[in-house]
């Protein structure tokens, strides 16, 4: 069946770690202050990592670990946005465009608020589209688990795409 719209859901974490274990705060390409930062093959960027998974699982293509896998030494400490815009491209290529897209950031600190407005057009430039398509809620884990201990970073994120003809 052949649909004129669809939608991807990505997911991913990355430990994080003061450095040299922990690169810098890399949050939808943006770089945030914080003592600690992601353990992470390319530049660990949770939010970029999870929005790309989400348009491949749209379009039914191979995830980003396959298609950019952490054993090949191109993409160490590589910037996420590269990876973001091979996606877009691949789905414009497809016929697709991004209609919205919702994260989910899991972060004990720092926190998202001061940061929305400058993420969201990030992310609008990245996938595409305006702003008001776009939405990122920041959640705490409430110190408990790693996500509240400030050990990890959790990123969920949906995206719906489509036809753009």
């Amino acid at each position: 069946m052949n649909s004129s719209i669809r939608v991807g859901h990505g997911y991913d974490c990355h430990r994080l770690a003061l450095p040299p274990e922990g690169g810098l705060l890399v949050l939808g390409g943006l770089h945030l202050e914080h003592e600690k930062g992601p353990v992470a093959h390319s530049d660990g960027d949770a939010l970029l990592h999870a929005v790309t998974d989400a348009v491949l699982g749209a379009l039914g293509l191979d995830d980003l670990g396959t298609q950019f896998p952490d054993t090949d030494p191109r993409w160490h400490g590589a910037s996420s946005d590269h990876f973001l815009r091979e996606a877009i491209r691949q789905a414009h290529d497809l016929g697709w465009r991004v209609g919205n897209m919702d994260a989910t950031v899991l972060l004990e600190r720092p926190r998202l608020a001061p940061h929305r407005s400058a993420l969201r057009e990030n992310l609008a430039r990245l996938l595409d589209v305006s702003p008001d398509l776009i939405n990122i809620k920041g959640k705490s884990g409430e110190g408990l688990g790693p996500v509240g201990q400030g050990q990890l970073v959790e990123v969920h994120a949906t995206v719906l795409m489509h036809r753009s003809d």
